[in-house]
């Protein structure tokens, strides 16, 4: 009842590569597509840079590289997951600059991601940003269909349920 009285507060997702905002469901893969791990949206990037979307802590690299998990300061996990069977890749076509237990702020470069070399290897660069805890966050204000900065420009916004 009282919940309308007080403004929820939404927390900003910052794009994580320059290019190209598509919906989820676009992704070719049906993990994603199919929002088997979580709801977000996806990048197809034209820059291999990669930035934190939030201020918060790196909670996961894996260990071929090609995906980063991070929690918010408000507690939303994320995963960047660079490209499509990627996995495959060992690593080749990745660099990462943080490591487990790191303190990022939105915009700080946290890893390479050599897109021309990982597309060279026949695999779609295309990079799903997952809300992987979407039990207790919602996605509100999700862009889609149009370029964006990475490290600068917001995708979406977060707000706790």
């Amino acid at each position: 009842m009282f919940q309308s009285w007080f403004k929820q507060k939404k927390e900003s997702i910052c794009a994580p590569l320059t290019g190209k905002v598509v919906l989820l469901e676009s992704v070719p893969d049906p993990v994603f597509s199919q929002k088997m791990m979580g709801d977000g949206v996806a990048i197809i990037p034209t820059n291999n840079q990669v930035f934190s979307p939030v201020d918060g802590e790196i909670m996961n690299v894996f260990p071929t590289k090609h995906a980063i998990s991070l929690r918010s300061k408000a507690g939303a996990e994320l995963l960047i997951h660079m490209g499509l069977e990627t996995v495959n890749l060992k690593g080749d076509g990745f660099n990462v600059l943080v490591h487990e237990g790191a303190q990022v702020k939105q915009g700080e470069p946290i890893a390479e991601f050599d897109i021309e070399k990982v597309s060279s290897h026949g695999n779609d660069v295309i990079t799903p940003i997952i809300l992987v805890n979407g039990d207790s966050f919602k996605i509100e204000n999700r862009q889609s269909n149009q370029d964006t900065a990475g490290g600068k420009e917001i995708i979406m916004e977060i707000a706790k349920i």
